[in-house]
């Protein structure tokens, strides 16, 4: 059975958990070491079988962690060559595995697939990480959605998705113009109707769970997001649960057991 925790989700830091029959994967951890355990063990999630920490990009809410939890779970860091490279000094005692959208990286029952998004950092990436039992894309901080990217969130499981802002909260926020643009941009951050949108393109017979994560703490709220999203959900037929990640609290566990095959008919 695969299991997924979201650990938080916010602008203050970023971290998710899968779990596979005893095997363990951090998904960006962008909280201090200290409260990565912590949120780990409120939320039932083991951490004594870490077998990798992925990375999505270099900025600290979704990799504070990082330095301590590699040494002291000895678990190598999945990342990019770009975010490898800005974060390498940190991170001199860790084992890199190298990720691009050409190579996929396989840990314990962890395939780890990825695709460069359009968001300002170096190299930054959305993930794909699949098990035997589920399939489950994770994107934040896309700026705009590529067509890498939408291809490579396709046919998941479950989906962990950026809903950053709300587009009218955001102009009337008091962030100056040029931070406005900013999160609004190419290089920026999903808004909920962009999500909303993305999402809808995504929907398939056998997507089960969506989370919206990374919403903004002053441009956004929960409400918004959620009376974004699901109404262009529900129009594409998405029969599934959606959530909405908290930045304090963790949210799941989402369980993904195999799938029971379905009886066939004798041959005539």
């Amino acid at each position: 059975m695969t299991r997924l925790v979201i650990l938080g989700s916010g602008s203050k830091g970023n971290a998710l958990a899968i779990e596979h029959d005893g095997d363990t994967l951090l998904v960006d951890v962008g909280f201090s070491a200290r409260e990565i355990r912590r949120r780990a063990a409120a939320a039932g999630v083991s951490l004594a079988r870490v077998v990798g920490i992925a990375l999505t990009h270099e900025h600290g809410d979704h990799t504070s962690g990082a330095p301590l939890l590699a040494r002291d779970l000895d678990a190598p860091i999945v990342c990019s060559g770009g975010t490898w490279a800005r974060l390498r000094a940190k991170l001199s005692k860790a084992r890199h595995a190298p990720l691009s959208m050409t190579t996929t990286v396989q840990l314990g029952p962890f395939r780890i697939e990825s695709a460069e998004t359009s968001h300002d950092a170096m190299e930054p990436v959305a993930l794909a990480i699949s098990t035997p039992t589920a399939s489950i894309g994770v994107a934040y901080d896309l700026g705009r959605p590529t067509a890498a990217v939408r291809y490579l969130l396709r046919e998941r499981t479950a989906l962990v998705l950026e809903a950053n802002h709300d587009d009218v909260l955001l102009r009337t926020s008091g962030y100056p113009p040029v931070v406005q643009q900013r999160i609004a941009g190419a290089g920026g951050h999903l808004s909920n109707r962009a999500a909303a949108e993305l999402l809808a393109d995504l929907v398939h017979p056998e997507l089960a769970v969506v989370v919206l994560a990374h919403l903004s703490t002053r441009c956004n709220t929960r409400e918004h997001a959620h009376g974004a999203v699901a109404p262009a959900l529900e129009t594409a037929g998405f029969t599934g649960e959606l959530h909405v990640a908290g930045q304090d609290e963790a949210t799941g566990p989402f369980a993904f057991p195999p799938r029971v095959p379905q009886a066939t008919l004798p041959f005539r």
